[in-house]
């Protein structure tokens, strides 16, 4: 398999989101943001994504001419309209008038309706970590899970992410899905003829599998179990009833090149230490756990060696087809943006 220069593969993957129909801005965020994703070892949330996105664009799922849109502005409470375009712009718009809202009134609340995937949900959380702030971000996704006790699959994997700054030293991220693991590592595993684990998915048949077309032809297993379910009902409830998005059983799957747009909903929770016990005692209060943490062998803090490997990494290795793909994609011609329905 190839080893492809971080920044020649940056470019590639920007110029085959714009051939698609992304805006300079949309696919200049979402290159990044995938690519940051394959630096830190994230491979199901990186360049293998590309060739959906651009399959979106072309087909009219994503809008790539789209501007995120402020549509109400309430005391710490934001909500965008991503406008069916790619998730990217839209989330940075977020995360940026959240810092500041923060700032002003110590917390912020800052919502999108209409989006799209949006990648690694702690890749946004790293400007609020930058900002001295804590953050945590949740969105949903089209239906993967079943409720407890059903077989249809209804939630999403629904990711969860927090950052939390530490004066001095790389931040503590904490970034998971729902399910047992990522519905995206049954993709690549998918794309590349490998089996998976047991305990990773069900057939559709809701009988366990270790075939990855299977388990994406079926459905995930939560993680914790029934516990796992709830905080995936939790988070489906939080952003779409509160921004008007789709539920996960609602959207059409990310993996289908055709259907509707997946008018999926993201929200930021932003907190400025310094409005609550101050920025010194919270300082203070994180470097004891963690220290505590380290004091026991083996013990590896959360986000570290992500983000360590994003600082060391200059290439990322890449199925030979997977890079042929994007070349392809980065040389075909401009696409005529599809028409969506309505915002």
């Amino acid at each position: 398999m190839p080893h492809i220069h971080s920044a020649v593969l940056l470019d590639t993957a920007r110029r085959a989101l714009a051939a698609a129909g992304a805006s300079d801005t949309m696919a200049r965020l979402t290159a990044h943001a995938l690519v940051q994703a394959d630096l830190q070892g994230l491979a199901s949330h990186g360049v293998t994504r590309v060739p959906a996105y651009a399959a979106h664009l072309r087909n009219g799922r994503a809008d790539g001419s789209a501007e995120p849109q402020v549509l109400h502005e309430h005391g710490a409470v934001l909500l965008i309209d991503a406008r069916q375009g790619l998730a990217y712009p839209a989330c940075q718009l977020a995360v940026q008038r959240g810092i500041a809202l923060a700032r002003q009134q110590g917390v912020a609340f800052a919502a999108i309706a209409n989006s799209h995937h949006f990648g690694a949900a702690a890749h946004h959380l790293q400007p609020v970590a930058e900002a001295g702030m804590v953050g945590l971000a949740l969105g949903n996704a089209p239906a993967a899970m079943p409720a407890w006790g059903g077989k249809r699959p209804l939630f999403g994997t629904n990711p969860i992410a927090a950052a939390f700054p530490r004066p001095g030293h790389d931040p503590l991220l904490i970034d998971l899905s729902l399910s047992a693991v990522a519905r995206g590592k049954l993709v690549v595993a998918a794309r590349e003829g490998r089996s998976i684990p047991p305990g990773w998915a069900l057939d559709a048949q809701g009988q366990p599998t270790t075939d990855p077309k299977a388990g994406l032809a079926g459905s995930m297993v939560p993680a914790g179990g029934v516990k796992g379910t709830m905080l995936a009902l939790m988070v489906d409830l939080l952003v779409a009833t509160l921004t008007g998005s789709h539920f996960g059983f609602e959207a059409d799957s990310l993996l289908d090149d055709e259907g509707r747009p997946p008018r999926l909903g993201q929200v930021f929770l932003i907190i400025d230490p310094a409005a609550l016990a101050g920025g010194a005692v919270y300082a203070s209060r994180i470097e004891c756990l963690v220290q505590t943490m380290l004091e026991e062998e083996g013990v590896r803090l959360p986000g570290a060696q992500r983000l360590a490997r994003q600082r060391e990494a200059t290439t990322v290795e890449l199925p030979d087809a997977l890079w042929h793909k994007l070349q392809a994609l980065a040389s075909a011609a401009p696409a005529e943006q599809a028409s969506s329905s309505p915002h």
